[in-house]
């Protein structure tokens, strides 16, 4: 090392050397002079401690001009902003599939590479989102958190309430292209069908009979008993 830079070395804190002379930076760990009161937690620039200690007050200082919804970060309230503008920056390389979030596309690729890091503790089966598992779970704990409040029927997912009130509000979005008849469930329309195809899946095992719907070979079978 020539007197050059060992002068460097001596002025500038973050250099490193070895025997063959300097070699790369490190940056020197701050210390962390900001400490939460309410949860011990600390930091090391006073910036990101009063963005952190907004979650203990609930301040929320970043509005949206558009529906009037309140974010304590910035960054928090330019993504939100993607809802209202329709951008999409993130696009998955694989489907040209574009969304607003990061996160959501990673979420994404895992449709593609095949990836499911969540596991069921009780039947190993295995999800790409945290909350489908969630979800799942749910079908072993018994837990039907989402209720109907015209029958007081209760289902595990917030998206099967919803298919069921349909029954009660008539709603039927999906309609029949061969004879416009509307169904409260693409199930039910796919079922429908295949009156028009001819289409029947479910054969009977004692008779060979077969039929359009699972439903429907049941029916037959205990019909036979």
């Amino acid at each position: 090392m020539n007197r050059s830079q060992v002068r460097s070395v001596f002025l500038n804190p973050v250099l490193t050397y070895s025997t063959a002379g300097v070699t790369n930076l490190i940056e020197p760990e701050k210390e962390k002079l900001y400490h939460c009161p309410d949860c011990g937690m600390s930091f090391s620039y006073h910036s990101v401690f009063k963005t952190h200690w907004r979650i203990h007050t609930g301040e929320k200082p970043h509005h949206c001009s558009d529906c009037g919804k309140s974010f304590n970060r910035r960054n928090d309230l330019k993504r939100h902003q993607r809802i209202h503008t329709g951008e999409k920056p993130h696009h998955c390389s694989e489907c040209g599939m574009s969304f607003i979030q990061l996160g959501t596309l990673k979420i994404h690729q895992r449709i593609h590479t095949g990836e499911k890091p969540y596991h069921c503790s009780d039947c190993a089966k295995s999800f790409n989102h945290l909350e489908i598992l969630k979800n799942h779970q749910r079908v072993h704990t018994g837990e039907k958190p989402h209720h109907c409040s015209d029958c007081g029927k209760s289902f595990n997912q917030l998206s099967t309430l919803k298919t069921h009130k349909r029954m009660h509000t008539g709603e039927k979005p999906y309609y029949c292209s061969d004879c416009g008849k509307g169904f409260h469930r693409m199930g039910a329309l796919n079922i429908h069908m295949r009156v028009h195809t001819g289409e029947k899946p479910y054969p009977c095992s004692d008779c060979g009979k077969s039929y359009r719907s699972l439903a429907t070979l049941r029916k037959h079978k205990c019909t036979k008993k």
